[in-house]
């Protein structure tokens, strides 16, 4: 394997943040959980924002790219009213909104 798994990391969050233009402020929302190396060549890196139940699991190879079909997971359905995305910024609760009612 050519990459570590802080570099899987840094490579999955990377990609999220230019994906959602999110500015270095807000990109301080979002936390890599883990990066598990699967197979010989990549690993499946899980992110999301401190202190929320979501998740975003993005695949990175040995080659440092990231598969753009991430999975997105939520214990939270698009029907509950979302009060826990009160305390967070627009652009991040918009996220997290429009992932939620897409699953």
């Amino acid at each position: 394997m050519l990459l570590s798994a802080k570099q899987a990391g840094d490579i999955a969050y990377s990609f999220l943040m230019e994906e959602w233009n999110i500015s270095e402020l807000e990109s301080d929302w979002f936390v890599v959980f883990s990066a598990r190396l699967l197979g010989q060549h990549w690993y499946v890196v899980e992110i999301g924002v401190e202190g929320l139940p979501d998740r975003w699991f993005i695949q990175v190879y040995d080659t440092g790219e990231c598969d753009p079909n991430y999975t997105f997971s939520s214990p939270i359905n698009g029907s509950d009213k979302y009060t826990d995305l009160a305390q967070i910024p627009p652009l991040i609760a918009e996220i997290l909104v429009s992932e939620r009612n897409s699953r």
